[in-house]
């Protein structure tokens, strides 16, 4: 056993979008040796249960809570791993963990290692072709932790830009007219026959793909298991395909 377990450790890991193919064999080693798995729910979920694992699964929005809990875990010698879908420095638990860590200076002795994985936004644009083949940005959403004024600000700033956009968490139960207030921001600057390809549930059973110009999107076609990508203005179809050409616009 190396000194690095004796002594606690602190891996943060990204599971992928779904299928366990996509999980790297970095992640896939760190959770071998794990002792504690903590993270949400749904992702806990994804981690079989073994002899000598103890699976800390909890609600979406503790995140600094969780944070909190792996570095205890870690402190007192477990080598824990924080898990996360996609990639966890992408929307996820890497930022949480040293956002705790900033405010609990005890733990800086705590040895922390983040690993990459395959994001939601690169899974499905591999599955629609090539939509981000230029420059792109992610915006998130979702409200939770920042004013809707200033995801409408940034998503326009992004088109004025000429930027693809991969918009993450569209719309939930809770708040389903910002989506559609999305897409009227998206019409009014890109027009209306930007390509928008809405990937649901990538790699999973339920995957599907749909790509179709921004006068034919409507809100209800995405949900929170959609990744959203906007072409720029040179994005276009190939057959089947959606792709954004290397060279600028």
């Amino acid at each position: 056993m190396s000194d690095v377990f004796l002594n606690g450790s602190l891996t943060i890991a990204g599971l992928g979008p779904g299928d366990t193919a996509m999980m790297t064999p970095e992640v896939n080693a760190a959770i071998a040796q794990a002792s504690d798995v903590v993270g949400y729910n749904s992702y806990v979920a994804r981690i079989p249960p073994r002899e000598g694992l103890r699976l800390h699964a909890s609600d979406n929005r503790v995140e600094l809570d969780r944070a909190r809990h792996a570095l205890q875990l870690a402190s007192d010698g477990g080598h824990v791993v924080v898990v996360s879908s996609g990639d966890p420095g992408v929307f996820a638990m890497a930022s949480a963990v040293f956002e705790a860590l900033e405010s609990a200076p005890e733990y800086l002795d705590v040895e922390i290692s983040v690993l990459p994985g395959i994001t939601a936004m690169l899974a499905a644009a591999a599955r629609a072709g090539a939509p981000l083949g230029h420059d792109f940005c992610a915006i998130n959403l979702s409200d939770n932790l920042k004013p809707w004024e200033l995801i409408e600000r940034r998503l326009q700033l992004a088109i004025e830009g000429d930027f693809a956009v991969a918009l993450y968490n569209p719309r939930s139960a809770s708040r389903p007219q910002q989506f559609a207030r999305a897409l009227e921001i998206l019409r009014a600057g890109c027009g209306p026959d930007r390509l928008i390809t809405f990937a649901r549930a990538v790699t999973t059973p339920d995957e599907r793909i749909v790509t179709v110009p921004l006068s034919e999107a409507k809100a209800d076609m995405a949900d929170m298991r959609t990744v959203v990508i906007v072409g720029n203005s040179a994005t276009r179809r190939v057959g089947r395909y959606v792709y954004t050409p290397r060279s600028a616009p």
